[in-house]
């Protein structure tokens, strides 16, 4: 294990976390992704990322990234369900709380997040959108072993296009 990342563990994600995900909320961290939500989208959210909890593992999670040994709550990381045109993958995102970012938590949630996809079995393959400007992003799926597939136009949030990377990891990979 790399002794510069960070160890984390994911917590499922639960009614406790509605203050978590206001506080992810922030202008900085949301900037490629439309910008913030408004109080009744984050209660929407909210509430799919408990409903997703309540159905089978294979259609996926939303978990708290927590750091150890502090036990901290440092951000949420997923994976979830997403039709692509070869069929359907896991597709996985994240967010980490500004004093928790440039050490590695990302990173670490996101090797964490892939052990949690590749568990629930379902699916060969999983794969991170993250805008072309978002450097940080990018570098975490490099670094948790991704493949870059190439830039495309995403629409996210819904109506609002984008330019991003298609990252993959092959989930049946040693």
């Amino acid at each position: 294990m790399d002794d510069r990342i960070p160890s984390v563990r994911l917590e499922p994600w639960s009614e406790r976390d509605a203050a978590l995900l206001r506080a992810l909320n922030a202008p900085e961290l949301m900037a490629h992704l439309g910008g913030p939500e408004t109080e009744e989208q984050l209660d929407r959210r909210h509430r799919r990322y408990v409903e997703l909890g309540a159905r089978p593992a294979s259609a996926g999670r939303m978990f708290r990234i927590v750091l150890l040994p502090e036990g901290a709550a440092a951000g949420s990381i997923g994976f979830w369900e997403r039709e692509e045109e070869g069929g359907t993958v896991y597709e996985t995102g994240w967010t980490v709380l500004p004093g928790f970012q440039g050490r590695g938590v990302a990173k670490a949630a996101t090797r964490a997040v892939v052990a949690e996809a590749r568990a629930a079995g379902l699916h060969r393959h999983l794969h991170a959108f993250p805008s072309v400007d978002n450097a940080a992003s990018n570098a975490v799926c490099r670094g948790a072993g991704f493949e870059l597939l190439g830039a495309r136009d995403f629409e996210y949030p819904p109506g609002r296009p984008m330019r991003c990377n298609d990252w993959r990891f092959d989930l049946r990979r040693p």
